[in-house]
C-alpha cells in the first residue's frame, strides 16, 4: 500500500482520488511513499528515503529544496493552472481598485458614522477626494504568459483594454489560448514605455529576482501602475517605496506585502490571496493527487520542476524507472546489465532536462534486487524503481 504524507490540510476533491485498497494518508507517517504539501516549509525537514515524490497543491515551489530532491531521486510536481482563474479575478480587481480608490473610500466612508441625516451631504462633498481613472482604453503589460497570464491577457482585452504580452518562453499551447487582440510585445522595454498598467506573472529565479528595480521603473511612464500577485521578490521593495514617494508609480498592488510597504498610502496590499477559493484548493489537490498517482503506479511523469516529462501506457509488463545524471554512457550501461541477465527491453523512452533525466523500459524477464543494485551501483545512476 502506498502511503501519503500530508503537510498541510488538503482539499478532498483531491484525496478521494485515492484509492483505500492501494493508498493511505495521514500527517504523521514515518515511511510515507510520497508528500503532499501547500504552503509548509520543507527545507529544513530530513525526508525519509521511502519518499519517491512530492506534490505541491499550487504553482510555486519556494518552499521545497527541489534541487536536494532531484539529487536524491525525489520528483517534485506542482500545479500550475490550477489556480489560474483564481489569481485572475484577483489580478482583474487589482487593476480596478488601483484606479478607483476603492479601498480608502471605504475606510473614509466608515468615519461618517453618526453624522445622522448629514450623512448624504458629506459623501457628496467629499467624494472628489477619490476620482480614478476608467482601465477601458488604457494599456496594460502583462509579462509572463503562463497559464495566469494567458487569462489576464483575455479578461483584460474584453474589458476594453489594449494589451501587451511579453513572455521570450511563450508555450505553443499558451499562444493558441492568446486572444489575437493581444499585441505581442518583443522586449520588457517595450512594456515599460507603453503601458499605464503592468502585471507580473513569472516565477522568481536568478533572472527574474528584483526585475521591478529603480532601473526598469525608470523606463516606465509617469504614473505607472503595478501590480504583483506572482512573488514578493521579484520587486526591489526599497525602490518601488521610493517610486511610490515620488510619484513616478501611483500604485503598487500587491499580494505579497513587506512590513516597510504596510500602510504606505501607494500601496494596496492582500495577504497572499490569490489561490484563496475553494474551487482553487479543489483543482490543485485534485491535480496533485493525480499527478503522484499517475507517478506511483505507472512511473509517468508530468508537471515535474525538477525531473523532465516522461510517459507511456500502461503495458502487460514489467516497468523499470530509473532517474540518472544526463551524461553520456548510461542508457548503454543499463541495457548492458539487462542484457547480461536475459532481460529484453520491450518498449523504452528518455528524456532529459538539463543536468537530470529520466528513463522509463517495459521489459520482459525477472528483474530481481540482485539487478537493480548493480543499476544502482553504476556511476550516474540515482534512483531505480520496478513497478
Amino acid at each position: 500500500m502506498y502511503q501519503i504524507k500530508l503537510l498541510n490540510k488538503i482539499s478532498p476533491a483531491g484525496l478521494e482520488n485515492f484509492d483505500r485498497d492501494l493508498y493511505s494518508w495521514a500527517e504523521e507517517m514515518e515511511e510515507p511513499d510520497a508528500i503532499m504539501v501547500r504552503s509548509a516549509s520543507m527545507h529544513d525537514m530530513e525526508l525519509p528515503k521511502s519518499v519517491k515524490a512530492i506534490a505541491r497543491a499550487g504553482a510555486g515551489v519556494n518552499n521545497i529544496p527541489c534541487d536536494e530532491c532531484a539529487a536524491n531521486g525525489v520528483v517534485v510536481f506542482n500545479t500550475p493552472g490550477a489556480n489560474a482563474n483564481a489569481v485572475k479575478e484577483l489580478v482583474l480587481l487589482g487593476l480596478l481598485i488601483s484606479s478607483r480608490k476603492v479601498a480608502p473610500s471605504m475606510e473614509w466612508i466608515k468615519t461618517l458614522k453618526g453624522e445622522g441625516d448629514q450623512v448624504s451631504k458629506l459623501v457628496e462633498k467629499g467624494k472628489g477626494k477619490f476620482v480614478g481613472p476608467e482601465i477601458s482604453g488604457k494599456a496594460l503589460g502583462v509579462i509572463g504568459l503562463g497559464a495566469i497570464g494567458v487569462l489576464v491577457c483575455n479578461a483584460a482585452s474584453a474589458l476594453g483594454m489594449k494589451v501587451y504580452g511579453y513572455d521570450p518562453y511563450l508555450s505553443v499551447d499558451a499562444a493558441w489560448g492568446l486572444s489575437h487582440k493581444i499585441q505581442h510585445a518583443t522586449s520588457l522595454k517595450e512594456i515599460y514605455e507603453n503601458c499605464d498598467y503592468i502585471t507580473v506573472h513569472v516565477p522568481c529565479n536568478k533572472e527574474t529576482k528584483g526585475m521591478i528595480n529603480s532601473e526598469s521603473i525608470a523606463m516606465m511612464k509617469n504614473g505607472v501602475r503595478l501590480l504583483n500577485f506572482a512573488r514578493g521578490e521579484l520587486v526591489d521593495s526599497a525602490d518601488i517605496l521610493e517610486a511610490l514617494d515620488e510619484k513616478k508609480v501611483s500604485c503598487y498592488v500587491t499580494d505579497f506585502v513587506t512590513d516597510e510597504q504596510i500602510g504606505h498610502p501607494g500601496v494596496v496590499a492582500f495577504p497572499h490571496l490569490g489561490a484563496s477559493t475553494p474551487e482553487s484548493e479543489d483543482n490543485c489537490a485534485r491535480m496533485a493527487a493525480l499527478e503522484l498517482i499517475d507517478y506511483l503506479e505507472n512511473g509517468n511523469i508530468k508537471n515535474s520542476v525538477n525531473m523532465p516529462a516522461a510517459s507511456m501506457p500502461k503495458s502487460k509488463y514489467t516497468r523499470l524507472c530509473v532517474i540518472h545524471k544526463n551524461v553520456p554512457s548510461i542508457i548503454s550501461k543499463i541495457t548492458t546489465v539487462l542484457s547480461d541477465n536475459q532481460i529484453n527491453i520491450e518498449n523504452m523512452v528518455n528524456s532529459s532536462k538539463q543536468e537530470m533525466a529520466y528513463t522509463m523500459m517495459d521489459v520482459s524477464g525477472t528483474v530481481s534486487d540482485s539487478v537493480t543494485d548493480i543499476l544502482t551501483a553504476e556511476d550516474g545512476i540515482i534512483r531505480i524503481r520496478v513497478i
